[in-house]
């Protein structure tokens, strides 16, 4: 006998909460990318079993069938981006900075927290730079494992944080200038350095390439990407695949020390 309703518990409503959550995340992720339409079609052909499936098709279901059980590594080359993106900030998102501390410990990873004055060194070099709009491009760490591949393309420094050092790097005539600053825990560690472009399309039309090589950074790692733009000299901080303006020198050391676990 077929039944006349369909069981449906709380379990079911979780399981589509989440499902309809993940689902949510994913779109969110690949928004404006060129990943949209691959995911899109994905999505299509998906429907389409369905449908052959439940109309009985023997043979198109299991031709079908044989490209979706291979789905899952098709995925993974394709989205290998937005993957990492995807679970930097569910890491981001669901542990707290002591939780993250604690983790990291447990695994054996060193975490350097940036000292207040140096914060304070970082914020002045930024807003110096900003008056005088002299482009800059820093990336704030708070371990080597996040920016390894982009500090073998720079000089290494290895210096203190210093608001003079990191303005003589960015000055217009410098042989430094051009490219990224990276800072891990109290140091600058390498400038010089080159970042990944982001292919995201629909950035403002504004963004010159270095926030273009801030977005795509902070897609692919879980650092904290710091822009003066040489046009116009505002300021801007580029984190978890999103950007925001910063209007002040304590709005910037708040976000730094924020990101740092010192709050």
């Amino acid at each position: 006998m077929i039944p006349l309703f369909i069981s449906f518990d709380f379990v079911d409503f979780i399981d589509i909460f989440l499902v309809a959550l993940l689902l949510y995340e994913v779109y969110k992720l690949i928004r404006g990318t060129a990943g949209m339409n691959v995911f899109l079609g994905i999505i299509a052909f998906y429907v389409v079993w369905l449908i052959v499936r439940a109309l009985h098709m023997e043979m198109l279901t299991r031709i079908l069938g044989q490209f979706i059980s291979i789905g899952g590594l098709a995925l993974v080359i394709l989205f290998q981006t937005e993957i990492r993106r995807f679970l930097t900030m569910v890491g981001n998102r669901y542990l707290h900075s002591q939780g993250r501390k604690r983790l990291s410990k447990f695994l054996n990873i060193n975490q350097e927290d940036i000292p207040i004055e140096s914060i304070t060194e970082i914020s002045d070099a930024i807003f110096t730079m900003s008056a005088s709009k002299t482009g800059a491009l820093i990336v704030v760490a708070k371990t080597k494992e996040p920016v390894l591949s982009q500090l073998q393309t720079g000089e290494l420094i290895e210096s203190r944080i210093s608001s003079a050092l990191l303005q003589n790097i960015f000055y217009k005539n410098t042989p430094l200038h051009d490219g990224a600053v990276i800072i891990v825990g109290r140091k600058i560690l390498a400038a010089k350095c080159v970042l990944p472009m982001s292919k995201t399309t629909d950035l403002p039309m504004g963004f010159g390439m270095r926030h273009r090589s801030a977005m795509g950074m902070c897609e692919e790692t879980d650092t904290l990407v710091l822009v003066v733009s040489e046009q116009t000299g505002d300021v801007s901080y580029f984190l978890q695949g999103e950007h925001f303006k910063v209007q002040s020198r304590e709005e910037l050391e708040a976000v730094i020390k924020q990101r740092q676990g010192n709050q």
